[in-house]
């Protein structure tokens, strides 16, 4: 049965109309619409039409507007020698992604047409393609498959023991929650009211060309409670920008002349980095009557009653070389990059730090935030400029003088976050080629020295091996390179558990210590693998002394 009315949409080239026309009207209706659809149709043509070549007319132009400001950057941009090797190898890594896009393509082709060995016959080969692909086949079950099978279970191998590893600091970590082990201070606390029982400390803040933050450090380091003729603050200023020195010189003015025991320092040969510049100043004649020294880097805020948590820790234990403090970041939740460094420095802190503080006496030092006695830097043979790892040379040099660590995981120290990506590589490449230099230089120092054999072990195999070589070797080999390979290599399929399993695991356990990141758990999978790639480059630029190992250069901070 029809309608008793129909409802008609009439276009016109600037405005719609609806008429309403009843059933009785309907021959009315189309004796309408055969008069004036032939206009209204030539009037939508000549639309799309003007639009059509509108557009045409307007790509070609934008595209070379593009291609000439992409040309003008390149000519014009300052490449250094890191830059044109990160260029290299991530123009490697593009051919590699676009051979095998082409190869999946031709495997897809392959499947579709049913080539395999096991269904097609010699003498049933047809054509010189099917013929280059069949020999492919044979060649990659005989030579190819073989060799990726035996590198993907060494590198299982590898990744089961890392595994193994992280979970015996995790079940350590729980055990410390449990039963709630911490460090203790021995003896009676400092009399208050007799300034002359402190004991005199030194806190030294190394900087350089760090604009954005050294006002805050300072002023941070000069508001620490301790009795004022007891303390020495020390700005070593490393900034080759006078106008940058004026202002850290007039930050410092200010703060002396609140009576705040404060002096400014500035190297004439800016030789050996951050290493050559704490070394400059512990070569200092007043250096001598101080017993403690406290490090900030030049973003690091100690709250002021930060001495008075770390150093009474060594009263008592004349063996106690270092007292660490946990890092706390104040842009953690900047954006997504700062988030996933968050959850990396979160476990660092958190497990391995305080697992290897308590059961062990030794970790690496992190550079900052740290309380050192004097003493034992200088019977370790102070400051070196060896490495890019200033840190955790003297670390080591001073566990294998017999010095013990402790680390307060209580006691948190304000800092800041890369928060672009630029800065976080640079940082990443020096964290991990300076360790790889660092145990080529120790390793026969490590071998003769007199420590015992299990300490000896737990260097070599766990501390730089383990978690600074084994690490990145297999998380690049296994995730970068195997895994996209058994695409192609049907026959070195990995297992399940491998790809999926155990690293959802790892990740899980990973992400424990900061709980209100775990929405960001697969983005933290992806950027790990991701940053593996980084930190394979680093750890064999620093095995194998290449140049890149040993630039420094310093993380960007926004303050």
């Amino acid at each position: 049965m029809a309608p008793s009315s129909v409802v008609v949409t009439i276009e016109k080239p600037n405005k719609f109309s609806l008429v309403e026309i009843n059933g009785s009207d309907s021959t009315l209706l189309l004796e309408k619409q055969k008069a004036v659809s032939p206009k209204q149709f030539t009037w939508f043509l000549f639309l799309k039409a003007n639009r059509v070549f509108a557009c045409l007319s307007w790509l070609p132009m934008a595209l070379k507007t593009t291609f000439l400001s992409v040309k003008k950057r390149i000519a014009l941009s300052d490449v250094s020698d890191e830059e044109a090797k990160s260029r290299r190898l991530y123009r490697f890594i593009k051919v590699f992604l676009f051979i095998s896009i082409f190869a999946l393509v031709l495997e897809i082709f392959a499947h579709l047409k049913k080539w395999n060995l096991n269904m097609i016959q010699p003498w049933e080969v047809q054509g010189l393609f099917q013929w280059c692909y069949m020999t492919w086949l044979s060649f990659r079950v005989d030579y190819v498959a073989p060799l990726v099978l035996t590198m993907s279970k060494f590198c299982i191998v590898l990744f089961l023991i890392q595994s193994l590893d992280r979970l015996i600091l995790c079940l350590g970590c729980f055990w410390i929650k449990y039963k709630n082990l911490k460090p203790r201070i021995n003896g009676d606390a400092y009399d208050i009211e007799d300034g002359s029982s402190f004991p005199m400390v030194l806190v030294q803040i190394p900087m350089c060309n760090e604009r954005e933050v050294f006002a805050q450090s300072i002023a941070a380091a000069s508001q620490l409670d301790w009795p004022k003729d007891r303390i020495l603050i020390q700005v070593l200023d490393d900034s080759d920008d006078g106008n940058l020195q004026l202002l850290i010189k007039d930050e410092v003015s200010l703060w002396r002349e609140k009576g705040v025991n404060i002096i400014y320092r500035h190297r004439l040969i800016r030789t050996g980095y951050k290493a050559g510049n704490l070394k400059s100043a512990m070569a200092c004649d007043y250096v001598k009557d101080y017993e403690f020294v406290a490090i900030f880097d030049a973003d690091f805020q100690p709250n002021p009653d930060f001495l008075k948590q770390t150093v009474p820790h060594f009263k008592g234990d004349p063996e106690l070389g270092l007292v660490q403090a946990r890092w706390s970041f104040v842009n953690k939740d900047e954006n997504l990059l700062t988030r996933l460094q968050n959850i990396n420095l979160c476990f660092h802190f958190e497990v391995e730090q305080q697992v290897n503080g308590a059961f062990l006496n030794f970790f690496g030092f992190n550079g900052t935030a740290g309380v050192w006695r004097i003493k034992a830097l200088e019977e370790s043979g102070g400051w070196l400029e060896r490495t890019t790892v200033e840190d955790m040379d003297i670390a080591v040099r001073a566990h294998l003088n017999g010095w013990k660590f402790i680390f307060l995981n209580d006691v948190k120290v304000l800092c800041e976050l890369p928060e672009s990506y630029e800065a976080y590589k640079k940082q990443q490449h020096r964290w991990h080629s300076g360790p790889m230099q660092l145990f080529r230089l120790c390793l026969p120092a490590i071998v003769t020295s007199k420590i015992s054999v299990s300490k000896k072990a737990n260097l070599i195999f766990l501390f730089f091996l383990l978690r600074k070589l084994i690490l990145p070797f297999y998380s690049f080999t296994l995730f970068c390179i195997i895994l996209p390979l058994t695409m192609f290599i049907p026959e070195a399929e990995l297992p399940l558990w491998v790809i999926c399993y155990i690293p959802i695991f790892m990740s899980f356990l990973n992400i424990i210590p900061a709980l209100k990141s775990f929405p960001f758990l697969v983005p933290y999978l992806l950027f790990e693998n991701t940053m593996s790639v980084t930190k394979f480059n680093a750890m064999i630029s620093g095995l194998f002394q290449l140049g890149s190992a040993y630039e420094w250069v310093v993380t960007k901070k926004t303050g």
